[in-house]
């Protein structure tokens, strides 16, 4: 079991780079995988969830060349080549590890194929339920077979001849809608599905960028059937949720300033930026669009944050961010209220508990509610063992609120970083060890082993 120890921070480096989009990089895999020819991924992901992916379209026929690793990050390019929408079968299960992205979307594409495949994940994502998913797949004429009545994992998909739904979603999921609209391109007609609240829009416009044509009609979305991805080169931004780390130790430290660089600026993903602006942050950014996917560097000024509520309609928004900013609460001044989180039960962990359980260790005094918790902030922080349950964004968020703890914090079970943010450890040392005006540049290229 691996262990990081945290001790209290010493300096913020000036600027900091982060590993890119997960969101984007599972899609751009996914979608170069279905595609017409050659698309070359660059700025991707190496984690495992998103190489869990890559594996997965390499087992469905798809061609994958290495072409770039960055050191203690991992493969950052790569070249896949697709066989269209038509794949070959698996030979045995598809472990998709602990990423539900994978199992979720890629049981949306092999709703359309027409052949039966398995798919397995580790004892976290074994527990996570896929009736949300399986519900509209066998509505569109799918079978999806499962385990007990939220059908989980192992997770049985056989292909059929689909027909295209109008789905309204019970709840709001990215995932979900992205599953229905990739089944969608392999059913005749138009595939439709119905949002409560708007959600992450990465899979629209990734299926712009491959030249698949979908409509949004105020909270409808649209696909239609029988579109074969065209090929098409893309540039993955940095990951904005592996930012958010960063930007709360920056703006909970009076005087700091880090840049991040070339962050994904997605509408839909900037609600952690819009949240703390809220609590007294002071952020810019400068935004450019590339690939479909505004991005740009964001330059955070520390200050005095303050207590803010997070709720309603903004949770799909910030869903990946709410541990960190539960940590932000704890350093701000004031009680911080989060409602109408349900989701975040059924996430790798009950992040809800997780959070407060580990909240309280430190000394912060924590109401928790079935939707949330509320925290009051403005404790001294005290060193305690977190324990992660399997979860990388409850390790993550307890090695920041370590920086401003008295003594020493110590991460159990940390492995779990790598499933989102390889090099997270390095970049931590930054923060422990920086001094004032140094740039923390450490990208090395090498040609790695293509049997790699």
């Amino acid at each position: 079991m691996a262990t990081i120890k945290v001790k209290k921070l010493k300096n913020i480096p000036a600027e900091i780079t982060v590993p890119g989009d997960k969101s984007i990089s599972h899609r751009a895999a996914m979608f170069a995988g279905m595609a017409d020819g050659r698309t070359v991924i660059e700025g991707f992901l190496p984690s495992e969830d998103c190489l869990c992916t890559v594996k997965a379209m390499q087992t469905l026929g798809a061609e994958v060349e290495p072409l770039e690793e960055q050191e203690g990050v991992g493969l950052v390019k790569l070249a896949i080549t697709g066989k269209g929408r038509k794949l070959q079968p698996a030979v045995g299960p598809i472990d998709c590890g602990n990423s539900g992205t994978t199992m979720r979307l890629l049981s949306g594409i092999l709703a359309g194929q027409s052949f039966p495949t398995t798919l397995i994940g580790d004892e976290s994502l074994s527990r996570r339920p896929m009736k949300r998913i399986a519900d509209p797949l066998c509505e569109m004429g799918a079978k999806v077979e499962g385990q007990g009545d939220k059908i989980c994992a192992p997770l049985t998909v056989t292909g059929g001849d689909l027909h295209a739904i109008d789905y309204a979603l019970p709840m709001a999921s990215a995932q979900v809608k992205s599953a229905v609209l990739l089944a969608g391109m392999f059913a005749p007609g138009k595939t439709t599905v119905v949002e409560p609240v708007a959600t992450r829009n990465h899979t629209e416009r990734i299926m712009s960028h491959f030249g698949v044509k979908w409509l949004r009609d105020g909270d409808r979305i649209s696909v239609y059937g029988g579109q074969t991805p065209r090929a098409k080169d893309i540039v993955v931004p940095g990951d904005i949720s592996s930012a958010a780390f960063w930007m709360v130790a920056a703006a909970a430290t009076p005087g700091a300033q880090i840049t991040i660089n070339n962050v994904g600026l997605n509408e839909t993903r900037t609600g952690v930026i819009t949240v703390l602006l809220r609590m007294g942050a002071h952020i810019t950014n400068c935004e450019t669009t590339r690939d479909g996917e505004p991005r740009g560097n964001i330059v955070v000024h520390g200050g005095e944050l303050n207590a803010t509520v997070i709720g309603g309609t903004e949770i799909p928004n910030v869903i990946d961010e709410l541990p960190i900013l539960a940590v932000a609460g704890a350093l701000a001044r004031g009680s911080t209220l989060i409602r109408d989180a349900r989701e975040l039960r059924v996430k790798e962990t009950d992040r809800i508990a997780a959070v407060a359980e580990n909240l309280r260790r430190m000394g912060v005094t924590v109401t928790e509610f079935e939707d949330g918790m509320e925290i009051e902030g403005g404790a001294a922080l005290q060193g305690a063992n977190i324990t992660t349950y399997g979860d990388h964004r409850i390790a993550m968020a307890f090695a920041i609120a370590g920086l401003y703890a008295e003594g020493t914090t110590v991460i159990e079970g940390a492995e779990c970083i790598g499933t989102s943010y390889p090099g997270f450890e390095h970049d931590l040392g930054l923060f422990l060890q920086a001094e004032a005006g140094v740039r923390p540049i450490h990208v090395v290229s090498r040609a790695p082993n293509p049997k790699g």
